[in-house]
């Protein structure tokens, strides 16, 4: 199963960075390196990862707005790796959205034991979601797909994180500016009425797909919901 998962490794110190990655090579890992926060993001965005191993000292910004940043659209799993130990600091990585966190200076083979342990804990979590059709929805994380009733949705990458955040809070009532930051790279540069139009174009795919249904909820003056859909 590990041949077929990919690792981001984000440190920037090469001598650290070349154990990891030797570390998760050998236990059947694909493995991709980069040093710096912004390309950390934009890969975990662009391409896809089963996991990611995150430092929080970068050069151009830490570990924990990396984290915030990649968790506006992802729940890949993230690992924190650093040489602070204070409690504060683990509690803040773990209350940001990091699913573990382990001090340098650290075993190459705890790590990626603590890699596996992740993996098989959301991998338990997904197959368990995908059991349970409350809403209809299936998604992919992997491929970036999201299928309703059986059927593969064709989705623009904004089209695709809008409905996902919505997909998985089903009920919870977002606020147009909650979408904007949640599915934009740069909510300050696009309006309310960008929400509406993807919104508009979402619901046309999925009446392609189910005509009967329309599961996404429209709160006048507020923002939109998924509805439970059986």
């Amino acid at each position: 199963m590990a041949a077929a998962q990919r690792v981001l490794v984000v440190e920037d110190e090469p001598s650290i960075a070349d154990t990891l990655v030797y570390a998760l090579k050998t236990e059947g890992f694909a493995v991709d390196w980069v040093s710096g926060g912004e390309e950390a993001v934009t890969r975990a965005v662009d391409s896809v990862c089963a996991a990611i191993v995150l430092d929080i000292g970068l050069p151009d910004m830490t570990g924990f707005e990396v984290c915030r940043r990649i968790r506006r659209t992802s729940q890949v799993p993230i690992l924190f790796l650093t040489a602070r130990t204070a409690e504060v600091d683990r509690i803040v990585g773990l209350e940001i959205g990091a699913d573990d966190y382990v001090v340098k200076p650290f075993s190459p083979r705890e790590v990626t034991a603590r890699v596996r342990a992740i993996l098989r804990r959301t991998s338990d979590r997904s197959e368990r979601a995908a059991g349970t059709p409350a809403t209809g929805f299936t998604i992919d994380d992997e491929r970036r797909r999201i299928a309703f009733r059986g059927v593969d949705l064709v989705l623009t990458r904004n089209e695709y994180r809008l409905l996902k955040t919505l997909v998985g809070r089903p009920g919870r009532v977002f606020s147009r500016d909650e979408l904007l930051e949640a599915a934009w790279d740069d909510p300050g540069a696009s309006m309310d009425r960008t929400v509406d139009a993807h919104i508009k174009a979402i619901r046309a795919k999925l009446r392609l797909a189910a005509p009967d249904a329309d599961p996404i909820e429209t709160h006048r003056g507020v923002g939109y919901s998924l509805r439970e859909v059986r």
